[in-house]
């Protein structure tokens, strides 16, 4: 009998969800929930399969000044791809709030409300979406408010613990702590070309949230993401949720090894404790680590370069949809 691959072991002890906007990748791989962010609906405006779909939604968009008929053109293909998403997995699709809003509470919050609502109107309900929050105070904030709404969240661009802490005391639905880009930046801060699954800082990091969040008795779910390589993943079995590409999801179908799990929900583990006392606090505690602070300010950078080109490319779609 044929051995399950390392995918389907993944599967059985860990929520798997599809890091990407593309629908075939989701057909085949078949994650129970799919995120998206700027960067990836960027490359998905230039596919030839969302064409159609954004002559149509270009055509629709009324009549408003150019910033007004983009952001809301922006909006309705964020929504559109979400649905198109839903139709496929079984779970949730997370929408990212733009990361221009990220140090504006009330700003936030009415983008969310804004999507919540597209999607209500296409027929989605809010029980099926995360939206998409970046881990500063602020949007720990909105996620706050949000969240007291029954508008559940993904706290995104986390890189440290008392960001995680932050986010399970706003009551967050989930967060997202990026495994690559904390690797990325340790591997330029100490000269070197990787580390072994086990000394990776990222992992690390999500392995100490996770035991750190078990212990108190956090409810919020942890979902590692952004990964370089397949050991990261597998060093992370057993983690609530893993967000994941299509190339590592294509990796991991393809082999057929034993995958052990390494993180255990009612076990728990070695972890560093981390709280804060108030938002001073956890401004400071987020500035005296210095990976943290870089990586979440080129984080934010990134998405909004990312969300003015997607809009550039809209822009050009409604010009010439008259």
């Amino acid at each position: 009998m044929r051995c399950m691959n390392k995918l389907d072991q993944l599967k059985a002890m860990t929520d798997v969800v599809a890091d990407t906007g593309d629908i075939e990748a989701m057909r085949a791989f078949k994650p129970m929930d799919a995120t998206t962010n700027p960067s990836l609906l960027l490359k998905a405006s230039a596919l030839p399969q969302y064409d159609a779909l954004m002559t149509r939604l270009a055509a629709s968009i009324e009549a408003g000044s150019e910033r007004e008929r983009i952001d809301r053109f922006a909006d309705a293909f964020a929504v559109a791809i979400g649905c198109e998403i839903l139709d496929i997995v079984p779970g949730r699709v997370s929408t990212e709030v733009d990361a221009r809003l990220s140090f504006d509470i009330d700003r936030s919050v009415a983008k969310a409300r804004h999507l919540i609502g597209l999607y209500k109107a296409a027929g989605v309900p809010s029980d099926r979406i995360l939206i998409k929050l970046a881990s500063t105070w602020e949007g720990l904030e909105a996620a706050r408010v949000l969240e007291a709404e029954g508008i559940q969240c993904n706290l995104t661009l986390m890189f440290c613990d008392v960001q995680a802490v932050a986010a399970a005391k706003a009551g967050a639905f989930l967060i997202s702590p990026f495994v690559g880009r904390i690797l990325d930046w340790y591997k330029a801060a100490e000269g070197v070309e990787g580390y072994a699954p086990d000394d990776d800082p990222g992992v690390k990091s999500v392995r100490n949230i996770f035991n750190l969040y078990k212990d108190r008795g956090f409810k919020t779910v942890v979902m590692g993401a952004s990964f370089r390589n397949v050991g990261e993943i597998e060093a992370l079995a057993g983690c609530d949720r893993l967000t994941i590409g299509p190339n590592f999801l294509e990796d991991l179908a393809d082999d057929d090894g034993p995958l052990p799990q390494k993180l255990f929900a009612d076990k728990g583990g070695d972890y560093t404790p981390c709280d804060f006392s108030d938002e001073a606090d956890f401004r400071y505690q987020l500035n005296a680590d210095a990976m943290a602070t870089e990586k979440l300010a080129e984080g934010i950078r990134g998405f909004a370069r990312d969300q003015i080109k997607l809009e550039k490319r809209l822009g050009e779609r409604l010009a010439t949809a008259g």
